[in-house]
Parts: structure tokens; C-alpha cells; sequence
């Protein structure tokens, strides 16, 4: 385990020092939630497993003051750094195929370019969920997400040309390819998820980081973003009548994706006949 993140570990069995209010308002716990994380390590109903204090019912509440500490860690800030030079690298390529478009094809195939980071917590919970140790070996080489990027497009074919030009550069390496455009989610999701390995180069080193890419239509990500509010809303009644709708808005936006597609191609054969 790294030195740094063995030390952060071991201060597991000093309890959790964090104040009720500060726990609760960071997580949105209630008081009394908050308060039985401050006092886990007296209760004999509680057990400490790694950064999290696991109860009786099964319940896994996050300890705030390990979490801070993982943050200031050589090593994790290190390892953030080196994802957010991968995920430029990426940017940047996407970038500069988007401006040759809007030259060469007199039009801009990417909407907009999103990025982002794993939270520090979501990191720490997804190891967990999959059994692993909290350290910076495990985040580097058991999970592919935490450097994020989505690219916005048009039009689906702009997704797999940009897609092929993309994974066709030398010095990018395919890990894996999700295509839930072809073979949607159950719950009617649609995307091309793309797992590479980019280099970045830094003073002294060449590292081989992972990025996740996600491309999706402007449909597709509408569609996306509602569903994810609306999966989050606590009363619900009739939640499976919800997933089925949410089913049905998906396939009307696929067929919207397809015809704005087809209105485009009859648009180019007319301007070339001109």
C-alpha cells in the first residue's frame, strides 16, 4: 500500500472526529445520522472498514475527515493531476478534428466538449463496492472513469466518424468499446463509450493514462440528463410506470436522432447538385 495512504488508513481507529453539523450539512444526512457517524467508533453497532463506518442495517456512511486527508495525499493529488493532463491531451485532439471539419466540411460536427474529474468520494466508493483497498495502485489500475470526457454531437454518424478518427491516431490505445447506440441499456440509454489510453507528457516522464469518452447526440444527452434528475427523486408512486415512459421517450428520441439525420443527407444531396 502507498506509504502516504497506509498512514491516512491507520488513522481509522482514532474515530470519527468530525462534528455532526459539518457531516450533516456535506452529505445532506440528518442531524441524528450525522450524529451516530461522530459517535461510530463507541457504539459496538458500528465497525470501521477502511474510510467507512458500516451499521447493522448494512448502512455505509463516509467518514469526512479520512476523505480530507486522502485529498492532501502526495500520491492521490499526484494521480489527479496526471488524469486532468489525459483528459487535456483528449480535449485537445477532439478540437482539432472539429476545426478541420469546419474548414474542410464547412461545418462543426461537436456541439460542445464536457470533462470532468471523479469526486474524491466516488472514487473511494466505487473501490469499496468492488472490494478493493483504498490506494493509489488500485485507482490507477482497477478503475477507467475517473478522467471523464463527453462529447456532444449532431448527428450520429458525426459520432462514429469522429469516434474512428479519434481511435485511429497512433498514440491513442483502444481498452474498450460500450456501444450502447447499436445495443441500448434496458432503460433506454444511449451512448458510445470509448475507454483509451492517451499519453502525456511531463517534464521528466511519458505516462499512459486511461479516459473515458462518452459521445452522445444533443437528443441523446437531453434525454440522458432528464432521467438522471428525475431517477434521484425520492416519492415516487409508481416508479416502474416511470421507467416505462422513460423507455418510450427514448426510442421517439432515437427515431427524432435518425430523421434529423435523413433531412440532413436529402439538405447535402441538393447543395451538391448545385
Amino acid at each position: 500500500m502507498d506509504a502516504p495512504i497506509k498512514k491516512f488508513m491507520r488513522t481509522v481507529s482514532g474515530g470519527a472526529k468530525n462534528s455532526a453539523e459539518t457531516a450533516g450539512k456535506q452529505y445532506g444526512r440528518s442531524t441524528k445520522a450525522a450524529q451516530r457517524l461522530q459517535e461510530s467508533n463507541k457504539s459496538p453497532g458500528y465497525r470501521m472498514k477502511g474510510i467507512t463506518m458500516e451499521n447493522q442495517q448494512g448502512g455505509m456512511w463516509l467518514d469526512t475527515e479520512r476523505i480530507e486527508a486522502l485529498k492532501r495525499a502526495k500520491p492521490f493529488v499526484e494521480l489527479m493531476m496526471y488524469n486532468r493532463c489525459a483528459i487535456r491531451e483528449i480535449e485537445t485532439k477532439l478540437r482539432v478534428l472539429d476545426e478541420e471539419f469546419s474548414v474542410r466540411a464547412d461545418r462543426n460536427p461537436i456541439q460542445t466538449i464536457k470533462s470532468r474529474i471523479k469526486k474524491p468520494v466516488s472514487i473511494i466508493e466505487k473501490l469499496q463496492s468492488r472490494g478493493y483497498e483504498v490506494t493509489v495502485e488500485n485507482m490507477r489500475e482497477k478503475l477507467t472513469d475517473i478522467a471523464g470526457v463527453r462529447v456532444i454531437c449532431s448527428f450520429v454518424e458525426d459520432i462514429y466518424k469522429l469516434a474512428e478518427l479519434l481511435t485511429s491516431q497512433d498514440d491513442i490505445r483502444i481498452v474498450e468499446i460500450k456501444d450502447y447506440i447499436k445495443n441500448p441499456k434496458p432503460n433506454g440509454y444511449r451512448s458510445l463509450h470509448l475507454i483509451l489510453e492517451v499519453p502525456i507528457f511531463l517534464s521528466q516522464e511519458k505516462r499512459h493514462m486511461v479516459v473515458e469518452v462518452q459521445f452522445r447526440t444533443i437528443a441523446m444527452d437531453f434525454w440522458a440528463s432528464l432521467e438522471h434528475q428525475l431517477k434521484y427523486k425520492k416519492k415516487i408512486e409508481n416508479p416502474e410506470r416511470i421507467a416505462t415512459e422513460l423507455k418510450k421517450c427514448a426510442d421517439v428520441i432515437s427515431e427524432v436522432d435518425m430523421r434529423m439525420q435523413d433531412i440532413r443527407y436529402m439538405i447535402d444531396e441538393v447543395e451538391q447538385k448545385h
